[in-house]
C-alpha cells in the first residue's frame, strides 16, 4: 500500500457515514485527548510507527443486572486506540448507531455504554447484542478497521448483522470517504468494476450457477460504498440480504489495483 496523503445492515446508515464522522471528529475536537490505558507515550510512538496505529483489545459480556433465568446479553470484542483517543471514541459511536431496525427515528444513545443502559430497559429475555471492531488492514499511515453488530430478537428465525468499513488516515486523523480516494468523475467506472468483480463471485457462487437468471432475479447487483483499502485492492463489503440469502452470510467483493488504474487517485494505487 502506498504512501496516504492527508485525508470517518443499513443503506441509509452508509450513506450518512463519513458525514456522521465529521461531526463526530469536530465535536471532540477541543481540549487535549486523555490516554485512557495510560501506556507511555513514547512507547505508543514507537508500536505505531512500526506497523499503523498501537490497538489493546476490549472484550466484555454483560447480562441484564438482577435478571433471573433467561436474560437479555451484551456482548463486545472491539478496539483502543490509546494513542488516539478520539478514534476509540469514533468506533464506540459507529457501532452504537449501526444497532436498530429502523431509520424512522433516531435512536436515543450515541455510544455502546448509553444503549446498553437503553437495551436493558426495552430487551425480551431471549435479545442479544454483539458489537466487534478489529483492524482489517493497517500500515503506519492507514488503518482500515471492520465494524460489525449483530443482533438477536427473541422468537426470530435468525439474528440481524450489519457490517461497516472505517478507513483511517494516521497522518491527518481524518476518515476517508468514497470521495476521497475517486478521481473526479469517475464514480461510474468504479461501479462497473465493481460489477465485474460480482460477475467473478457469481462464477464461484453454487446457487447462481444453478440458475443464474433466477438469481440474478431474486438478489441482483447493487453498487455500494462500503469500502476498504487493502493490500490485495479495494475490497466492498455487503449486509446479509443484499446480494444473497441468509445462508451466504455478508459478500466481499474485491476490486484489484490493476482494475482501478484512472479510477483511484494516484496516491492510493501501489507503487
Amino acid at each position: 500500500m502506498p504512501h496516504m496523503p492527508p485525508i470517518p445492515a443499513r443503506l441509509p446508515l452508509r450513506t450518512a457515514f463519513v458525514a456522521v464522522c465529521t461531526a463526530m471528529l469536530a465535536a471532540c475536537a477541543s481540549g487535549p485527548r486523555d490516554n485512557i490505558t495510560l501506556i507511555p507515550a513514547d512507547q505508543i510512538a514507537q508500536e505505531s510507527s512500526k506497523e499503523g496505529l498501537f490497538t489493546q483489545p476490549l472484550k466484555y459480556k454483560h447480562s441484564k443486572p438482577d435478571c433471573k433465568g433467561e436474560c437479555p446479553q451484551i456482548e463486545v470484542d472491539s478496539l483502543v486506540f490509546p494513542g488516539v483517543p478520539i478514534l476509540t471514541e469514533l468506533v464506540d459511536h459507529a457501532l452504537a448507531v449501526m444497532t436498530g431496525t429502523s431509520t424512522d427515528h433516531p435512536q436515543p444513545y450515541d455510544t455502546i455504554r448509553q444503549y446498553e443502559e437503553y437495551f436493558w430497559q426495552t430487551a425480551a429475555p431471549r435479545d442479544s447484542t454483539m458489537f466487534s471492531a478489529k483492524a482489517r488492514y493497517r500500515n503506519q499511515h492507514l488503518t482500515v478497521i471492520e465494524l460489525n453488530t449483530w443482533q438477536y430478537f427473541t422468537g426470530a428465525a435468525h439474528g440481524i448483522s450489519a457490517t461497516q468499513f472505517l478507513n483511517w488516515d494516521n497522518n491527518s486523523g481524518k476518515v476517508l470517504g468514497m470521495a476521497d480516494i475517486l478521481q473526479p468523475g469517475a464514480h461510474d467506472r468504479y461501479e462497473q468494476a465493481l460489477r465485474a468483480a460480482h460477475g467473478r463471485w457469481l462464477a464461484s457462487n453454487p446457487d447462481a450457477q444453478r440458475d443464474r437468471a433466477g438469481y440474478d432475479r431474486l438478489w441482483p447487483f447493487q453498487p455500494s460504498d462500503n469500502f476498504a483499502l487493502t493490500d490485495a485492492g479495494l475490497v466492498v463489503k455487503y449486509d446479509s440480504y443484499q446480494l444473497a440469502p441468509y445462508s451466504h452470510g455478508q459478500p466481499e467483493l474485491t476490486i484489484p489495483y490493476g482494475e482501478l488504474q484512472g479510477i483511484l487517485k494516484p496516491e492510493f494505487m501501489p507503487a
